[in-house]
């Protein structure tokens, strides 16, 4: 399905199907709505899943201006006529399941965040040498160089075994948000105070869970949303994967997910 804002004729695309407690899946910046394939053919039967692609991604269109992710993931709700859900966010979807959460606290219910970011952190060496790197590729025009790298970064990590179909799949959607996103002068709105300062508010259920071998500012991050959301538990760290553990080791963490969200997602 695709629906247009209110205010600038912006498509967003998403899915919704299945019956049961509302779950909405919140993609990574790397991604798109794909990254969830696997999760929404098993759990069809178990919960009422929504999908959609953030603007800028996947078939979803961004437009000139000042936007909102959280706005339009709320919108989506709206259009779907979910009044409360559980949201599921990896990686830049979780900061987007945050501001959310802080935005229409009524409307969220619990918080399932997978290597989520934050809008204020301090970033390691690594993280400012691949944000240097991924920018000189993009002002020379190496979109290949610049997918490439996001590979190397978020997924194979040092020549980790990692099954082709899924490095395949994240070169494809990265390479579609770079193309959808540049040359667009869009900005992203941001809240002030930021997220950063405000996890105490977030009072829902929270599972904050990692990737073994994701890079050290995501298991910085994970610390401290454990540390700091109130409904939080203790980090779950799933082996063997990097920064998409949906993706890389959709079992183990569907196991921690469903257990999870079938305890604290509403109908």
């Amino acid at each position: 399905m695709t629906m247009h804002d209110s205010g600038h004729d912006t498509p967003l695309h998403f899915e919704h199907a299945g019956d049961g407690p509302h779950v909405v899946l919140i993609h990574a910046g790397i991604a798109d709505s794909r990254m969830w394939a696997s999760q929404w053919a098993a759990w069809e039967g178990r919960f009422a899943l929504t999908r959609l692609d953030l603007r800028g991604f996947g078939r979803s269109g961004r437009q000139t201006g000042s936007f909102s992710h959280a706005a339009d993931v709320l919108a989506v709700l709206d259009a779907v006529g979910i009044h409360r859900a559980a949201l599921v966010g990896a990686s830049f979807g979780g900061r987007v399941a945050l501001e959310l959460a802080l935005q229409a606290p009524d409307r969220v219910t619990a918080l399932a965040l997978l290597d989520a970011s934050l809008d204020r952190y301090e970033a390691s060496d690594e993280r400012f040498a691949f944000e240097a790197a991924e920018e000189a590729a993009i002002d020379a025009g190496d979109l290949d160089g610049a997918v490439a790298l996001n590979v190397r970064t978020w997924v194979t990590r040092d020549g980790r075994d990692v099954d082709p179909a899924v490095a395949e799949l994240v070169a494809t959607m990265q390479r579609d948000a770079f193309v959808a996103q540049l040359g667009v002068d869009a900005e992203l709105e941001e809240l002030d105070p930021p997220i950063a300062d405000r996890l105490g508010e977030i009072g829902v259920p929270a599972l904050v869970m990692v990737g073994e071998d994701d890079m050290v500012d995501f298991h910085r991050i994970a610390a401290r949303l454990a540390g700091e959301l109130p409904g939080a538990g203790a980090v779950v760290t799933i082996p063997g994967a990097a920064h998409l553990p949906a993706l890389e080791r959709p079992a183990e963490t569907a196991d921690a997910l469903v257990a999870f969200l079938s305890r604290d997602a509403p109908r």
